[in-house]
């Protein structure tokens, strides 16, 4: 090292490299960089920035910090809007931790309008991370409206990086060694994706030293909240739908319908599940364990036996999923909220096809197009289509306050799944009594006990 050379910390290709380090200096940051043999370089995770600033800056250590590449903004929220009583809480808990954490709140308590004060809070560069592109959307148009400045885009056909830019999770991945210098507070919506394999990058390759993560439902194993964690900082504020209902979010009821298979569909069903079951038990698989699932779908590979009892599992799901008996049941509910805005969920695509083409009704999965999804969208929010089908991609990001009655005609067992399409019609609207959520169920079938772990929730057992 140069005898005067001045020790500096950089951001490139994703990473942090100090440069010039001192002795001192390097047990202050010991567990923060360490040496890569390859080039004699000391390495650290960009995330980790905030803390190696401090405790150099702590001790009165000299540095040249190349890494930053933003500076303070100039930042006035534009209208008049006020922070309800959860939300400065959730706030100012979230200050009082550094401005660094988790909020969980409900959906249509308002986390996107208590980021906006934040970010005022912050007056820093700000990147926003979101799973999708209609999520995207509403977060560009309430950054405009709150502080009337037009944000960037990363996603969805975008490429402009500004001071306050909105990305979804997967273009943020692919930029963020790039562009992880240029922000100083990192949001992550939905933040229970951020702990996946991939998407965790994109919070690890940046040096944002304030974040804030944001979710209804972030409940995972331990390993996952650990990441999480790691990456956002603690829980800083919960509240859940069972505390907010009645004040902030609409009241509502839940109503679980059993519809019988009609005959020749109890008869195929049973069929089926012997095949299936007799394949699992001679194969000793456990699916209380969580190996129990990639157990089966391995054992399931190896032999023609394997695959047939896969495919009979497929079709007795498939048929407790779509019996006929529930689309008379859907008729019945459909006609007694006649006038209201109705969601329909499905677990899978093929079932919201059958059901759109069997009462001629709009239907949203993954393959719609973008600008079909967005013309759906917009004339659901303006009930010239009163109710939309779709498999799972409303789970989240969708901001419709006046749905008032949800309809899981089938689903998975996912705890998250079931709260999130609960969410889905309790935003508040003028005039919006009670919201109402029907779980249709095939009776005596696999669904009963996948009914009974998704509800494993206390807004189910109020």
């Amino acid at each position: 090292m140069p005898s005067d050379a001045e020790m500096k910390i950089v951001f490139e290709n994703g990473v942090l490299k100090l440069l010039y380090p001192t002795e001192e200096a390097l047990a202050l940051l010991d567990g923060i960089f360490v040496s890569d043999v390859r080039d004699k370089m000391w390495r650290g995770r960009a995330c980790d920035y905030a803390e190696a600033v401090i405790r150099l800056r702590r001790n009165n250590v000299a540095f040249s910090d190349q890494a930053k590449d933003f500076y303070p903004l100039r930042l006035d929220i534009k209208n008049d809007i006020s922070l309800r009583e959860h939300q400065q809480q959730a706030l100012s808990a979230w200050i009082a931790s550094d401005r660094r954490g988790v909020v969980e709140l409900p959906t249509g308590s308002g986390k996107t309008i208590l980021a906006m004060f934040a970010i005022a809070n912050v007056q820093r560069p700000t990147l926003v991370l979101c799973p999708t592109i209609d999520l995207m959307t509403q977060w560009i148009s309430v950054i405009r409206n709150f502080f009337g400045l037009e944000p960037g885009q990363l996603g969805g056909g975008g490429h402009d990086i500004r001071e306050i830019t909105v990305s979804t999770y997967d273009s943020a991945v692919i930029n963020m060694e790039f562009i992880g210098g240029k922000f100083g507070f990192l949001i992550a919506d939905e933040c229970h994706h951020l702990p996946g394999e991939t998407y965790r990058m994109a919070a690890m390759q940046s040096i944002a030293p304030f974040r804030l993560g944001l979710s209804a439902t972030p409940d995972f194993d331990d390993e996952r909240a650990g990441v999480l964690c790691d990456l956002m900082g603690k829980t800083v504020y919960r509240a859940g739908i069972t505390e907010l209902a009645n004040k902030v979010l609409s009241p509502y009821v839940t109503r679980k319908i059993e519809v019988d298979l009609e005959e020749d569909e109890r008869r195929e069903y049973e069929e089926n599940r012997k095949i299936y079951l007799n394949f699992v038990r001679r194969q000793n698989i456990n699916f209380a364990l969580r190996s129990g699932w990639s157990s089966f779908i391995n054992a399931c590979s190896r032999t023609p036996a394997g695959r047939n009892a896969f495919a009979a599992f497929l079709r007795q799901r498939n048929i407790a999923r779509s019996g006929r008996g529930k689309l008379k049941v859907l008729w019945d509910i459909f006609t007694r909220h006649r006038g209201e805005q109705i969601i329909v969920f499905t677990a899978d695509n093929a079932a919201a096809y059958e059901i759109g083409e069997k009462f001629r009704l709009p239907v949203l999965t993954c393959r719609t197009k973008p600008a079909e999804r967005k013309d759906f969208l917009q004339k659901f929010r303006e009930n010239i289509y009163p109710i939309l089908v779709t498999s799972r991609v409303l789970n989240e990001g969708v901001d419709v306050p006046a749905v008032g009655v949800g309809i899981v005609f089938s689903g998975s067992s996912s705890v998250r799944e079931h709260v999130q399409r609960l969410g889905r019609i309790l935003r508040p609207s003028p005039g919006k009594k009670q919201a109402v959520l029907y779980e249709l169920l095939s009776r005596n079938t696999g669904e009963d006990n996948v009914s009974e772990r998704r509800r494993r929730h206390q807004a189910y057992r109020r």
